[in-house]
């Protein structure tokens, strides 16, 4: 991994999440779901959830803004994101911080997700989260962190059969 500024130094297992999900397409099909605006935002999230997108510069050194955007209890509610894209490596790896658009978000966690395309032509997709202490990490996997993620995979896996 390049060096990046980050308030995450090191990689450390008590403040990781590793989510693994095999597709059934190709290594270029499934990079390209990540790296293509219109298909990111066609999936991405937990279910339930849709994406708004407002800015999309999927390159390194790029952000995609975007909101999560759903009904709770009868009422529209948004939740702003913001990735910060760190490296990419076509077909291989993609690196990125994740967090609110707040420059400051001190719950800003990264993301490393790899592509690993197997003899017969599927993909295991691993998906790596580390948070900035134990307690973060306790605290989102309280929240649904590890079944949210899960859905969105799920719903890659959907959007990619279509």
């Amino acid at each position: 991994m390049k060096d990046v500024a980050s308030p995450i130094e090191s990689w450390s297992l008590d403040r990781e999440i590793v989510l693994v999900k095999l597709l059934n397409h190709p290594r270029a099909k499934v990079f390209a779901a990540w790296t293509k605006p219109e298909a990111l935002a066609g999936w991405f999230g937990p279910t339930g959830l849709r994406v708004e997108s407002h800015e999309a510069d999927i390159r390194e050194g790029g952000v995609w803004r975007f909101d999560m955007v759903g009904m709770f209890e009868g009422k529209e509610q948004r939740f702003p994101n913001l990735m910060r894209f760190l490296e990419i490596v076509p077909n291989e790896r993609i690196v990125m911080d994740h967090g609110s658009p707040d420059p400051d978000d001190p719950n800003r966690f990264r993301v490393m997700v790899t592509f690993d395309e197997q003899a017969d032509g599927k993909t295991v997709l691993t998906m790596r989260q580390l948070h900035p202490s134990r307690e973060r990490r306790q605290v989102v996997i309280g929240f649904g962190a590890v079944e949210y993620g899960l859905q969105t995979l799920e719903k890659l896996a959907a959007w990619l059969d279509h």
